[in-house]
């Protein structure tokens, strides 16, 4: 395993719309394998493929709390199959947006499909935590941040702010 570097805005990958995968093999594993290390180490909850350069439609995530043991969880081709019409504001941050939060809206549940770590088809419901972690992920596969919500004035203000944050 191995540490990869998150990409940050304004880095155009991240507006890339992540490709398919074919099949989850060895190869593909070790990419899951390399994002949770990279994901924990942020740390974060949640990360995308396209977000460390690899615009594929790869999503690691762990939830759990930080008494819990950890759960982490791999999708690959995730898709909403539904969502629920009844909304849930829960103020986001992205690993790809240091240290930006703010209040968006989305389904509170939702019905999905993916490839799991081991190439199984998995159709699960999910909601609070888990539905807005999901599919502020997904949105990285479409190449939307959690920050395209919002007015353009904050957009642009949260980019600067990066910008600011990142300059070497």
């Amino acid at each position: 395993m191995a540490l990869r570097e998150i990409l940050v805005v304004p880095h155009p990958v991240l507006k890339q719309v992540s490709q398919p995968v074919e099949t989850v093999d060895d190869e593909l594993r070790a990419l899951m394998d390399d994002m949770l290390e990279t994901m924990y180490d942020a740390p974060g909850i949640g990360l995308a493929a396209v977000q460390i350069g690899v615009p594929k439609r790869v999503i690691v995530m762990d939830i759990s709390g930080p008494e819990e043991p950890k759960a982490p969880q791999y999708f690959v081709n995730p898709e909403i199959l539904s969502a629920s019409d009844d909304r849930l504001p829960y103020e986001e941050g992205c690993l790809s947006v240091p240290e930006i939060y703010d209040e968006i809206e989305r389904p509170a549940r939702i019905r999905l499909r993916y490839l799991n770590y081991h190439g199984e088809t998995v159709e699960e419901d999910a909601e609070g935590l888990y539905a807005v972690c999901i599919q502020h992920e997904m949105d990285h596969l479409e190449g939307v941040l959690f920050i395209d919500y919002l007015s353009r004035l904050k957009r642009d203000r949260a980019v600067q702010k990066v910008k600011k944050l990142t300059r070497v």
